[in-house]
């Protein structure tokens, strides 16, 4: 690709126009952006940035930033907002956000009825329990915003025509053009911010979400109080309870969704003037859709991205366009997120080969990836019982939605040498816990490797993403070949102290695999444990799956679900990819180092970790013990002060102790520092107990 690619942004608007401006910034001036459109503006522009992904949160906060200083009139009016809770579940709702607020750095404060009522004066205090007030919302004009975007971007050289595109023009699996009824355009890069991937055959799973905005005639109360000018002075409101937000226009009120007068009698006599239907993007798992066409080099898409999100987004994609890599954990956001088979829906769609006899024990299935993957049995047990069969005796856990590939050929071993950290090349035979990084040393994933011939490699992957990462960096030369075998096997995790005499037939060297037979069932078996006990992967094709369950069944093991086996990984000490750590951490930092060889020459992102070491670390995932439950993304405090954030917690049924993993700084990391989590606006106690 030249050093300053064309690039041709398909979508004129508040995310294009953003986006044209982000990249002109960072040297590609060479942008053309196609589209008559532009920002609507009725859009009612309400920014609530806590969510419960740090990442939407990020996107938000620097939409924000940004938009505040943004040249000519306001583009965005930081008014505050006001989240109502009128029940008592949406008062514990609204504390739990608070505490995401306060971990993701976003000051905002739970209000008593009155004060609500002195924050926004129309509001009825009688009716409400509570709230929580967030100084730093507000409002976003979208059309100014991205107004002003386009002509940050026109000044360094960007284009804008109103043309659509009616065509990608393409030629060996990359694109090389726009057509438009006005001629040809060539491009090195196009990025979709309208649909525009109908146009190269990409079905993006987009959810559309249609509601009605209405405007109310003017209300008395508001007399005198606002001007054309700046619009609003109150924060905004929601009521998630009725789909209720409201909005200053002026002298008017914009409201969405239902009206409850009973929170806002000024209402009760205002008359609605104007109704539009908005409809506001959306996905199965509501997080936007980023990245390159699996099949077509060079072209990206960016869609289902909410106004405020708006500029954090074209920030990122810019920085994935022009670095190589973004700065935040777009993992969440990834459009490689989705297996086809998923893409339009958020229930599971795919059974393994287990699913009668699981429903015959009364599973309780939940989406993995869209999969049905039983959480529990029914079958007279409970999670800690069937925790405890895998502590004491021994029990199995379906593993089958757990991605696996198939990487082959004469160039395999190195292709895996290269793209990950640990050292693969040993005899057939062994496994290897290995990590898949950023070029900034980020990790990207955790993969099991299982080499099973000279040329054979059994992947076990963390996500999709993996095995995206691992396609889009094959060699041209056909000497590696990459197949996604998850959809034709099926796996089970067999541990316990008496694994061994279930399977007295297999190898129980360490990090050994094996292609052998368990009775009659051909298996691949790799020795290794993620939960603390003794035992092994079983995989095999689905056609033999419900028989290697049979076959374990009848030697007496115990099932255990996706409940049990997390609490067994937390007391483990094993921590989840993009959960626990993300591209954003590096091995170090993650507790991940031992999977990395340094001296085994060159892997992708070792450069960057020059110079790093546990010892170098300013941070590090940290494992607490705490005196109550508490929850993932909860922020923790040290000495009073917010000092880091949960990323996973649960009770470990065999230690009988509440388990949380976070990251602090690396001064508060010491075993024994004592600390306090915020759990629904309660402080718990806990403190850091390290693992001998």
């Amino acid at each position: 690709m030249a050093a300053r690619p064309r690039v041709v942004v398909l979508g004129a608007g508040l995310l294009g126009w953003a986006l044209a401006d982000e990249l002109t910034e960072r040297g590609w001036t060479d942008v053309t952006v196609l589209g008559g459109g532009g920002a609507a503006a009725d859009q009612p522009g309400l920014v609530f940035r806590t969510d419960a992904d740090r990442t939407l949160t990020e996107f938000a906060k620097y939409t924000v930033r940004k938009c505040s200083g943004l040249d000519g009139p306001w583009c965005f009016n930081p008014v505050g907002s006001l989240e109502l809770a009128t029940t008592a579940g949406r008062l514990a709702d609204l504390r739990r956000w608070h505490g995401w607020a306060t971990s993701w750095g976003v000051r905002g404060f739970l209000r008593t009825p009155r004060e609500c009522a002195d924050l926004h004066p129309l509001l009825d205090e009688t009716r409400v329990l509570g709230g929580l007030h967030v100084p730093g919302d507000g409002l976003l004009h979208p059309r100014r915003a991205a107004e002003a975007q386009a002509r940050r971007a026109k000044a360094r050289g960007a284009r804008f025509a109103v043309e659509d595109a009616v065509a990608i023009a393409r030629s060996g699996g990359r694109v090389t053009g726009v057509v438009t009824a006005a001629g040809r355009l060539r491009a090195d890069v196009v990025v979709s911010c309208a649909g525009a991937g109908k146009l190269v055959g990409l079905s993006v799973p987009q959810v559309p979400l249609p509601h009605e905005y209405a405007m109310t005639s003017p209300v008395p109360e508001l007399a005198g109080h606002n001007d054309e000018r700046v619009q609003a002075g109150k924060p905004v409101l929601r009521h998630l309870d009725t789909g209720m937000y409201v909005r200053e226009h002026v002298d008017r009120l914009g409201i969405g969704m239902a009206v409850a007068a009973d929170l806002l009698p000024a209402l009760r006599d205002a008359e609605v003037e104007t109704t539009t239907t908005l409809v506001l993007p959306g996905t199965p798992d509501g997080r936007p859709l980023l990245g390159e066409h699996p099949e077509l080099d060079g072209f990206w898409v960016a869609e289902a991205v909410r106004a405020e999100h708006s500029a954090g987004v074209a920030r990122e994609l810019a920085r994935w366009l022009v670095d190589g890599q973004p700065s935040l954990a777009l993992h969440g956001c990834d459009l490689a997120r989705f297996a086809p088979s998923t893409r339009s829906t958020a229930d599971p769609v795919r059974t393994s080969p287990f699913h009668e006899r699981q429903a015959a024990l009364g599973a309780d299935f939940r989406n993995a990836g869209g999969w049905a993957r039983p959480e529990w049995y029914q079958h007279g047990k409970n999670p800690a019982a069937e925790a405890l069969a895998a502590r004491e005796r021994v029990a199995m856990v379906d593993l089958t939605s757990v991605p696996r590939l198939a990487v082959t050929g004469p160039g395999a071993l190195p292709f895996l040498q290269t793209m990950t950290t640990g050292d693969l090349a040993k005899p057939p035979g062994t496994v290897t816990v290995t990590l898949l990084l950023a070029e900034d040393g980020g990790v990207r994933g955790c993969l099991t490797v299982a080499r099973l011939g000279e040329e054979r490699f059994h992947v076990g992957a963390g996500g999709r993403l993996d095995f995206d990462w691992l396609r889009r960096h094959l060699p041209g030369d056909g000497a590696v070949q990459i197949h996604e075998t998850t959809p034709g096997t099926c796996g089970l995790g067999l541990w316990g102290p008496l694994a061994r005499e279930v399977l007295p037939e297999l190898s129980t060297t360490d990090l050994s695999a094996e292609e052998t037979h368990v009775g009659d069932v051909p298996v691949v078996a790799l020795r290794l444990s993620t939960v603390g006990e003794p035992g092994w992967e079983l995989h095999t094709t689905a056609d033999f799956g419900r028989h290697l369950w049979d076959t374990l069944r009848d030697r007496g093991v115990t099932v255990a679900g996706h409940q049990a086996f997390r609490s067994l990984r937390l007391e483990a000490g094993v921590r989840t990819s993009g959960v626990d750590f993300t591209t954003e951490h590096d091995p170090y930092e993650a507790g991940l180092g031992s999977a990395v060889r340094l001296d085994k020459g060159y892997f992708l992102g070792r450069d960057a970790l020059a110079g790093r070491s546990e010892a170098t670390v300013s941070r590090r995932s940290t494992r607490l013990v705490t005196d109550d439950a508490v929850l993932d993304k909860e922020p923790v405090y040290v000495d009073g002060r917010p000092a880091g954030y949960v990323t996973s917690a649960g009770y470990g049924f065999s230690t009988r102790e509440n388990i949380a993993y976070a990251w602090l700084p690396v001064e508060y990391s010491g075993s024994g520092t004592p600390v306090e989590i915020e759990h629904f606006g309660t402080r718990v106690a806990g403190r850091v107990r390290l693992l001998p």
